[in-house]
């Protein structure tokens, strides 16, 4: 269970300005809605669950577990910033990812036409974009700069892997002057926050750290999605089409598609729902059996008994088990390179198949990086102004070491520890997974839960 302290949001000071957003929208019509810290929102995932903590909680003789509760997110009427004399800077971390540039132009729009702050500073290449010793440029990012970087892929700011020192992180925060730092990226960059908060405590300094979470693959704790996760398996569902298209186009003809998901097959649970044309998922949080009786080759040979062509997707992490003799190498953040599921497949397929005296015709199609580069969906573009305003509104009023969430249809202010304290994954029983199995109508038999 939870404890009162996972969920306690860390405030620089008391908040002594007042907004300014009364000057822009507040009408006698239109009121704006100031958000308190005292408002929270309940989140339990079912009856179930809430019945299943009061039980727990009759029990026990101190408040120390808690049902839990998050503060909401949003504009507070006072602020711990004085609106325009607060200076920010933006970092963009990890792998690409479709939505970056629109959160960092949200970000300056925000502080610019709603906080009067003139001042934002685009930190180059990552974490590295504070390092001396890399000798990058930092960008003065204004409305002007960025009035058209969200029809873009990328990041406009760059991007880099693996940690920095934190000591020379904040040494060049100080020396810009900086009030609040917004950081955009995954578990790793996450991590590297929770690390810079540590570093501006230790010196007792009023810097803001707010995290906004980046991670295609939707695998970040207490988030129900993050932004680019939308436009990933909408893209993949192109890709998907393609090998659909493909496998028909020959008899036995078989198209497999790999999409991303290290360790979270929800890119590929939500694209094979949505186009309808998937026969078989594979995803890493259940292994599966490769040969034998009920292995998940001879599913596929039985699938040719009542149709002459299949079409296979994969995520990424899946199958991981059958690398395990091979050398293990990782990138700079630390993660292991995966070794390529895709491939091992059609080689697999095609040894079996032909050992079967069947002629088949696979297609491999791996649009990893085209979906990573590609610009938001309009649906994903909305998502991020929400998260990037929402995160304005959290610097600004003395937040910090938090990341803005999305959570049961609110957006609420999230612990950097509690985010990256597990890695949300895909249950083998929710109904997401159920509905996968619907939709293909993929036998059990080759899973091994």
């Amino acid at each position: 269970m939870l404890k009162r302290d996972d969920l306690a949001v860390k405030n620089l000071g008391v908040p002594q300005y007042d907004s300014p957003l009364d000057g822009f929208t507040n009408t006698k019509e239109h009121k704006i809605k100031y958000i308190s810290d005292e408002d929270r929102f309940l989140f339990l995932s079912s009856e179930k669950k809430l019945n299943e903590y009061v039980e727990k909680l009759k029990n026990k003789k101190d408040d120390e577990e808690i049902i839990p509760s998050f503060e909401k997110a949003g504009p507070r009427q006072k602020i711990y910033f004085k609106p325009g004399e607060t200076i920010s800077a933006v970092v963009t971390c990890g792998g690409l990812c479709p939505g970056l540039n629109s959160v960092i132009r949200a970000l300056v729009y925000m502080n610019y036409y709603r906080y009067n702050n003139r001042l934002m500073y685009g930190i180059r290449y990552g974490y590295e974009g504070f390092i001396d010793k890399y000798d990058h440029s930092i960008i003065n990012l204004t409305p002007d700069v960025v009035e058209n970087i969200h029809k873009l892929g990328g990041t406009i700011l760059g991007s880099s892997r693996g940690p920095q020192n934190e000591d020379e992180i904040v040494d060049k925060l100080v020396k810009l002057k900086v009030n609040i730092l917004y950081v955009i990226g995954g578990d790793g960059t996450l991590r590297g926050a929770s690390k810079i908060v540590e570093a501006i405590e230790r010196r007792n300094l009023k810097i803001s750290v707010i995290g906004i979470p980046k991670t295609i693959d939707n695998d970040i704790a207490y988030i129900d999605k993050s932004f680019g996760s939308e436009t990933a398996f909408s893209k993949a569902c192109t890709a998907i089409e393609s090998a659909h298209t493909e496998a028909k186009g020959a008899m036995n003809g078989i198209g497999i598609v790999k999409v991303m998901g290290r360790h979270s097959g929800f890119i590929a649970a939500n694209a094979t729902l949505a186009t309808n044309d998937v026969n078989f998922v594979l995803v890493p949080e259940i292994k599966f059996e490769l040969d034998g009786e009920k292995g998940f080759l001879a599913a596929l040979k039985k699938r040719f008994q009542h149709s002459n062509h299949a079409v296979i997707l994969v995520a990424e992490g899946a199958g991981q088990e059958y690398f395990e003799n091979m050398e293990k190498k990782y990138d700079p953040s630390g993660n292991e390179k995966l070794n390529d599921i895709g491939l091992f497949l059609k080689d697999k397929i095609k040894e079996y198949l032909a050992s079967e005296g069947i002629s088949t015709s696979v297609k491999y199609i791996d649009p990893s990086y085209i979906i990573r580069s590609t610009p938001p969906t309009p649906n994903d573009s909305i998502f991020c102004l929400q998260l990037a305003q929402r995160a304005v509104h959290a610097g600004m009023s003395g937040k910090t070491d938090i990341v803005i969430g999305y959570l049961g249809g609110e957006y609420v202010h999230l612990p950097i520890k509690l985010a990256i304290s597990e890695r949300k994954k895909l249950e083998p029983e929710s109904e997401l997974w159920l509905s996968v199995l619907d939709s293909t109508g993929q036998p059990i038999s080759f899973i091994n839960e």
